[in-house]
């Protein structure tokens, strides 16, 4: 049974949408690892005295800088950071639901066929 055009098109559709959801979900898991570090350097900050030398990766460089403008630079990173996953798993959420409806549509399409 050879598969009509407009279904191999839904197909093709379909397989490009998984790549995207897989490409998605791999940003969300990289931005999630991302957050786990800042929040770890954080909780370290915090444990150190203020009068404590801190140094700022720039590169290949350390840079001295203030305590509270690392400690700030890390909450703003942090915040960032979370922001960036909420958006991220909103569109992931969104492409997922459209998988599943394209699969809905294929499937009914390939069992009407049959008929």
């Amino acid at each position: 049974m050879e598969i009509p055009e407009n279904i191999q098109e839904q197909l093709n559709q379909f397989q490009q949408l998984q790549q995207q959801a897989q490409a998605v979900t791999m940003q969300v898991q990289n931005v999630e690892v991302q957050i786990q570090e800042t929040e770890k350097a954080l909780e370290e900050l915090k444990k150190t005295d203020e009068n404590t030398e801190v140094f700022k990766q720039a590169g290949t460089l350390l840079i001295k800088v203030e305590y509270k403008d690392a400690l700030a630079d890390m909450e703003d990173k942090l915040e960032t950071l979370e922001l960036r996953k909420q958006t991220m798993s909103r569109q992931e959420e969104r492409v997922m639901k459209k998988l599943e409806e394209m699969q809905a549509t294929i499937q009914a399409a390939m069992n009407g066929m049959g008929q």
